[in-house]
Parts: C-alpha cells; structure tokens; sequence
C-alpha cells in the first residue's frame, strides 16, 4: 500500500511539473483584429486563474437598444503553444497564444497569423500585419 501511495504521489508531482506556468494571473482585455473594431464590436478578454485555468470572454453592448450580451468559456490550463476560444452564441473558434504583454491569433498548430483585418487605420496602406494585440488592464 505504501508503494501505491508513493507512485500516485510521484504521479501527481510529475504532472504538476508537466504544466506550463502562465505569464500572469488575473483578466486582460484585447483587441486583435483592429480592422472590424467600431460600434457594437465584442470587447474581449481573458481571465488567467492562480491554477492555470484559462478563461475567455467578451461583452457585446448593441449600440441601439443598449441590450448587452456576455459570454465566457473555460479554455482548459494555460497552454503556451495554443489555446482554443470557442464561444456558442456566434458560433465563433479561433486560436490563440499569449505572453505577459501580448497575445497572438495564430491557426491551429500555433503559427501567428498575418490579415488585412489586423491592420489598424494607420496602417491600413501595408495590406498585412500581424494579429497581435497589447493586453490592457
């Protein structure tokens, strides 16, 4: 009985080390694509929890009756090669990584995707750019 004890001791351990540690804890807004931002657009989020469980997020307020639609999903722990967003109401996947100072849309092997609709105003001449957002707090 104590060597069962022992290796589900070691087992659990082992799978603590397994996991990656998130950059941060806490909830983050962002804004990837830039292009489709204006009245109505989703404001997104994620919300990393001190046990690595990864959430997201976003809140919708329809800018002519005022009516507010919310959604949240668990994504599973922190993952620094991908993590999936699949959100119902829309119908809406996309794929993501982040650091402590960005996150990335990428495809679903974790390579950061490039799009017109990532550009900003400023850079609406380049018809490329990075999906990247800064986090704000």
């Amino acid at each position: 009985m104590k060597k069962v004890f022992s290796l589900f001791i070691l087992c659990i351990s082992i799978f603590s080390f397994a996991q990656s540690k998130a950059p941060f804890t806490g909830k983050r807004s962002f804004n990837i694509v830039e292009g489709y931002s204006g009245t109505g657009t989703p404001a997104y989020y994620l919300d990393v929890k001190k046990n690595g469980d990864v959430y997201f997020g976003y809140v919708q307020v329809n800018q002519a009756s005022g009516e507010e639609t919310t959604e949240e999903m668990n994504a599973g722990k922190y993952n620094p090669t991908v993590m999936k967003a699949q959100f119902k109401k829309f119908n809406e996947i996309f794929y993501v990584k982040f650091d402590k100072e960005k996150i990335y849309l990428t495809d679903e092997k974790g390579n950061i995707q490039k799009s017109e609709d990532c550009c900003s105003a400023l850079e609406s001449d380049k018809g490329s750019c990075t999906c990247e957002s800064v986090f704000y707090q």
